[in-house]
């Protein structure tokens, strides 16, 4: 795995030629371990947002909630 200094980071074009490549670069600092600069997977698939909507429907239905109408129940309780 090719290791980068942070002085070493100004020369882009090797890091940027390592990151083309699907290699993941290690940034060290006095060789200690900083991070790892992992290349970007062209094969990302955006993730599916569960149906809220739906899920809140078939749990109240067609019942109305505001946060504020509990609020102003819960007051009194306290």
């Amino acid at each position: 795995m090719p290791t980068v200094n942070m002085r070493q980071l100004r020369d882009t074009r090797r890091l940027k030629a390592w990151l083309r490549a699907g290699k993941t670069v290690e940034l060290r600092e006095r060789d200690q371990l900083i991070a790892r600069i992992v290349p970007a997977s062209e094969q990302q698939v955006p993730a599916e947002w569960p149906d809220f909507r739906g899920r809140a429907k078939e749990m109240f239905g067609d019942q109305v909630l505001t946060a504020v109408d509990d609020l102003i129940k819960d007051r009194g309780r306290f």
